[in-house]
């Protein structure tokens, strides 16, 4: 009882007015001293680009259950013929698998990477880029398959015109995250192999001596591009 009495008499009392302001402020700095300016810088852009990927898909859902004219079966849309049989969504349940395995090995980078293990780092980087190459390389053939078919951005041969151009905006947009992101594993990969992190080199992307706090950073993008595709899948191709 008296340890904490002891406790309470010791706590300042909490400013009022634009001195408290100032004091709330303060404190919030004090907090989130430790975190480096490239993760919070990081976690800011997410953040940001959440409401934009919010924004379209509140888009395409308020068009979908607004518009008057049948949507497109996405399950007739995306599905391939193999073998003179019809399957239906195959081609994105793999590039959904090949996404969510390179969230895997991302994961696995960064935890080597705190290990400070330069070539198992640098390895898992560049299969995740791999990974992420492939996911790429399979929407463009997606594209290519529907703009074959007849699908624009302002009509499609299957029901509603606003189905084109919410697909390629979308998937659009994600896959140039995608793209981008596979552009800095690949200059991540290069630097965490050459030895950067562990003798400070200094250039793009830079860290401090011996750290790997980059690789982190760059995870954080890539996990957050997988997250999206599983609300693109769901709401766009299941849906």
């Amino acid at each position: 009882m008296a340890e904490a009495a002891l406790h309470t008499h010791d706590a300042p009392e909490r400013a009022t007015g634009w001195e408290g302001i100032a004091s709330d402020l303060a404190s919030d700095q004090r907090a989130f001293k430790s975190a480096s300016w490239g993760k919070a810088m990081m976690w800011i852009f997410l953040l940001s680009d959440t409401f934009i990927f919010s924004c379209f898909l509140l888009s395409y859902m308020t068009v979908r259950t607004s518009t008057v004219v049948p949507w497109p079966n996405p399950s007739k849309v995306f599905a391939l013929h193999i073998g003179g049989t019809e399957l239906p969504l195959i081609l994105i349940a793999i590039m959904t698998f090949v996404l969510i395995s390179s969230s895997g090995t991302m994961a696995m980078a960064v935890n080597y990477g705190y290990r400070r293990d330069r070539k198992k780092t640098a390895m898992l980087l560049v299969l995740t880029a791999a990974l992420g190459a492939t996911f790429v390389g399979m929407q463009a053939f997606e594209w290519t398959k529907l703009i074959m078919e007849g699908v624009r951005p302002w009509t499609n041969p299957w029901g509603a015109e606003q189905f084109g151009s919410a697909f390629f905006m979308i998937t659009g947009f994600h896959g140039t995250h995608v793209t981008f992101g596979v552009i800095f594993l690949l200059i991540v990969a290069w630097r965490v192999w050459r030895g950067d992190f562990d003798v400070g080199r200094r250039g793009f992307f830079t860290d401090r001596r011996g750290q790997y706090e980059t690789v982190e950073i760059v995870g954080l993008y890539w996990h957050f591009v997988d997250l999206v595709w599983v609300f693109i899948f769901a709401f766009f191709y299941l849906w």
